[in-house]
């Protein structure tokens, strides 16, 4: 006969306690800033005094803001884009094929992961003085696609791991030509590895500023680099207000991508039926 021994009170609401008052340590921040981007003075103040959207209007209608989102935009596309492709090309190379220096390349690849962004940005800059070339879209997006590469690796790699090669060899069998297995098979199989290795690649590239700020000019600045300028010349509540509408999209979007999709597929911690 088994006896069962309970914990003492104290210790069963402990762990209950311990993660509401981490939870609640980690909002604490998101709370005072959106309550900061409703004040109606030119000053960070909080509680405020009074109520007002004046701020969320200049978040609108600041130029300088409008600029950064389109280049923010535009590198985003492109480095996702390109990230992706590489990305999966490089993951199936990785994962079917034997060949000297297939560690090393596996460690080039998610060397990013370990060096600092300001080491790849800072690198970048000196390179592209040394040779000469301008500072412009196509230097950041090869910036952020250096960045994002090893995320959207990783993700592809891990539904390789779980792909069924026995489709294959079926297709195959039955006279699918090695393309048409790729894309009728293989790249639908993948399709959760691929969208969550695009996700990731998106919202990390959007939110790149370290290594951003380093090869920026004034006419590729991106959102987050624009932020940081703003910030060094006002103490207004703009970058607060700024900063909820960052929080209410990217919770808008992943709410969206978990209804219709599916967060735990997507990134593959739930098995697709």
């Amino acid at each position: 006969m088994k006896i069962k021994h309970s914990l003492p009170w104290p210790l069963r609401i402990a762990g209950p306690v311990l993660i509401v008052a981490i939870l609640a340590f980690m909002l604490l921040p998101v709370i005072v800033v959106t309550l900061a981007a409703f004040n109606d003075k030119a000053i960070l103040a909080f509680p405020p005094e009074h109520w007002s959207l004046h701020w969320f209007a200049r978040v609108l209608t600041y130029s300088d803001f409008q600029s950064g989102f389109r280049s923010s935009l535009i590198v985003t596309f492109w480095a996702s884009l390109i990230a992706l492709v590489i990305g999966a090309g490089m993951a199936i190379t990785v994962k079917r094929l034997d060949f000297k220096g297939k560690d090393a390349l596996q460690a080039i690849l998610t060397m990013p992961m370990v060096v600092p962004q300001f080491t790849i940005g800072l690198g970048l800059l000196i390179l592209v003085a040394q040779v000469g070339l301008d500072r412009g879209y196509a230097i950041l997006v090869l910036c952020h696609v250096i960045l994002v590469l090893p995320f959207v690796l990783r993700s592809v790699y891990v539904s390789m791991e779980n792909l069924d090669e026995r489709l294959e060899h079926a297709a195959a069998s039955l006279g699918a030509p090695p393309m048409k297995v790729l894309f009728t098979v293989v790249v639908p199989l993948l399709g959760p590895g691929l969208f969550g290795g695009w996700l990731f690649a998106a919202i990390l590239s959007f939110n790149e500023f370290t290594a951003s700020l380093f090869i920026t000019t004034e006419s590729t600045q991106t959102l987050p680099v624009t932020m940081y300028n703003y910030v060094r010349e006002f103490a207004d509540p703009t970058l607060a207000a700024l900063s909820v509408v960052y929080i209410v999209v990217t919770a808008s979007l992943l709410a969206f991508a978990n209804y219709f999709l599916g967060l735990g597929k997507i990134l593959n911690i739930e098995e697709s039926r």
